[in-house]
């Protein structure tokens, strides 16, 4: 299972239910990415989605405690055993957690891999991802060559997870 954000200097992901940001080449990534994949992702990040829809070419799977809750064609959980369940069915390495704050906190020591745009700037901001840097359970592996949107620098990092959290999922 994976995990992918993008995060400012401070891993500030958002403000008032919005991205901090919004740059074409990380958008592209995300999407190149997670494009015929599983998405795990709280109602309220869904909520912040145009029009509020589930992801296009995507398994959506939404988290909400509300037990009524319907999106489109996602599949709803409502609990830890509700989703592991439902992730059986699906190859570990096609499952990304997309988000958000509480969503990553919960669930990204069950990742082994953390696709993290890494954006050179210090945002107001409200929702965060757990700083991998200062985690000694997590290596940075990988680093793309900076790249600038406009004004703002970035760029990719994948991180491994050296304790993932075991889950009976299909491993893949």
């Amino acid at each position: 299972m994976k995990c992918i954000a993008a995060v400012d200097n401070n891993w500030a992901i958002g403000f008032k239910g919005k991205l901090l940001v919004s740059i074409p080449n990380d958008q592209k990534m995300f999407r190149n990415e997670t494009k015929g994949k599983v998405v795990v992702l709280g109602r309220k990040t869904l909520e912040t989605f145009p029009n509020g829809l589930p992801l296009a070419g995507r398994t959506n799977i939404i988290l909400t405690h509300d037990k009524d809750y319907k999106a489109g064609d996602a599949l709803i959980v409502h609990n830890d055993d509700e989703l592991f369940e439902l992730l059986r069915d699906y190859d570990s390495d096609d499952i990304y957690i997309i988000g958000g704050d509480s969503v990553y906190k919960r669930y990204y020591g069950y990742c082994d891999t953390a696709i993290i745009t890494k954006i050179e700037q210090t945002y107001e901001s409200d929702a965060f991802f757990p700083n991998l840097d200062d985690d000694p359970d997590w290596d940075l592996v990988a680093q793309s060559e900076e790249m600038t949107y406009f004004s703002v620098e970035y760029t990719f990092r994948e991180y491994k997870n050296k304790k993932v959290i075991k889950w009976s999922g299909s491993q893949g």
